[in-house]
């Protein structure tokens, strides 16, 4: 989709989202007017209004008007003003990942990443070899990377560096040359049915990928296996299992947990790897990398130099400030899978008591992952719980976050509820300690906390 000839304006419903923030600055780079609105203000949207696209707070239908098209979000429901306007007056209306596919299939290489988690740190990854390999991709992730100046790049090479996501089926959308499975797990359980649909969704969205192209899947995964083993295309596993191609050998990790290894390919050493981000998981990601760029023929040596130098993505475990001698930390991580991932990464930091806070986000994945969340905290010393972030979801009635604390508390947990960011802030600083480190957990807007904290300074300060 190439602007050509007077510029059409494209008007994004949702514009603050991860995702469509990103492809609207990726409209725009391309030559289109764009506008867009969001139920509220934010970080994102302000970024976006200091960028010369015209925001509007509020959903309303006047705001649709003088659009050639409308792209809206899969939690934007068709009866959301804009859309019903946009309709009346026969505008063109699409999906967020039908553009996103459409983007994709108009490059020469297009490369996708699923998965239920690790999504955006792995695309990082990928998409900061490639730039640093002089490949100049273009890029579209779910967060901040600041090596690419932010979760869009547009570029002028073949490659096409994006996540997939599963949820409601958008990568469906996507019909990648090189594909990538991370893991399938439980997530999305309003869409769909359960882990065998689940599994099934990877299964349609791999089977896209053409008999000349690529599918790396990690190994660990008995269902990504079987996925892999049905696919027309070539395939590959990674992972540390004997049986994988692409394997991690000599595996050792420094004391906040940052992984050493030799990737090697059949047995043959391929490159040696020093990370600057914790844990196993992060470990399997720069593994994942690895093949990519191997199966890519990207020179190893800038492959190294490149994961060695990789620090992360924005809310990706990433230091927010140290307050009161108290280290904070904020993560994307929302289902009970990242969740413990990152509380495991934060305990290899930790010195003294590690508090996780989480903000449960919408009532349905609250509901259906329920036994997966009581069992996410084990590794924490103490645990807050702020009330659900419905997002998308009407409040039904019948989920709130108190009733994780007595499960919670049965397995030793020590966890309270906290309803509002004011509230987790008082408590936090009416209980640390200098020393110890405060992690929060969610895909909503937990990380205002972080930077509320981190506004109001050392406690003496306030005080003073």
């Amino acid at each position: 989709m190439q602007q050509t000839g007077e510029p059409k304006t494209i008007h994004f419903i949702g514009i603050g989202g991860s995702s469509m923030s990103g492809l609207s600055r990726f409209m725009k780079a391309r030559g289109f007017r764009v506008t867009g609105s969001d139920r509220v203000a934010s970080h994102k949207t302000e970024a976006l209004a200091a960028q010369g696209i015209e925001v509007f707070v509020g959903h309303r239908a006047e705001n649709v008007h003088g659009a050639d098209l409308v792209v809206y979000s899969a939690a934007v429901a068709p009866d959301n003003p804009e859309r019903r306007e946009a309709e009346r007056l026969h505008i063109p209306q699409m999906e967020r990942a039908e553009l996103l596919g459409r983007l994709l299939s108009s490059s020469e290489r297009p490369i996708c990443v699923s998965g239920t988690h690790g999504k955006t740190t792995t695309t990082s990854m990928i998409a900061q070899i490639f730039v640093d390999a002089g490949e100049d991709p273009s890029v579209h992730i779910g967060g901040e990377l600041d090596s690419i100046g932010g979760g869009t790049r547009v570029g002028g090479g073949e490659a096409f560096i994006a996540e997939a996501c599963e949820y409601a089926g958008s990568f469906w959308h996507m019909k990648p040359m090189l594909g990538v499975i991370l893991n399938i797990d439980e997530d999305h359980l309003d869409f769909y049915k359960d882990i065998d649909d689940i599994e099934a969704s990877f299964a349609r969205f791999a089977g896209q990928i053409p008999k000349e192209g690529f599918c790396l899947g990690w190994g660990g995964d008995s269902r990504v296996r079987r996925v892999l083993k049905n696919l027309k295309c070539r395939t590959r596993t990674y992972g540390v299992e004997p049986f994988n191609e692409y394997r991690a050998e000599e595996i050792s990790y420094d004391e906040e947990g940052r992984a050493h290894f030799t990737a090697t390919l059949f047995g043959h050493p391929l490159i040696d790897v020093q990370l600057s981000v914790s844990g196993e998981a992060n470990m399997l990601d720069a593994l994942c990398a690895i093949a990519v760029a191997d199966v890519c023929e990207l020179p190893m040596s800038v492959v190294a130099r490149s994961l060695e130098a990789f620090t992360g993505a924005h809310r990706r475990f990433e230091l927010t400030s140290v307050t009161d001698g108290v280290s904070l930390y904020t993560d994307y991580a929302h289902n009970p899978a990242e969740m413990k991932t990152a509380i495991h990464i934060a305990r290899l930091h930790a010195r003294k008591t590690l508090w996780a806070v989480w903000q449960p986000h919408t009532y349905s994945r609250t509901k259906t992952l329920f036994d997966g969340f009581v069992s996410t905290f084990d590794e924490a010393d103490r645990v807050l719980i702020t009330d659900i972030m419905g997002a998308r979801e009407v409040d039904p009635g019948d989920i709130r976050s108190e009733m994780l604390l007595e499960p919670m508390a049965r397995r030793g947990v020590k966890a309270v509820h906290t309803p509002t960011f004011d509230d987790a802030e008082g408590y936090l600083r009416a209980h640390w300690q200098p020393g110890d480190t405060v992690i929060t957990l969610g895909c909503g807007n937990i990380d205002l906390l972080n930077e509320q904290i981190a506004r109001h300074g050392d406690t003496a300060s306030r005080e003073a």
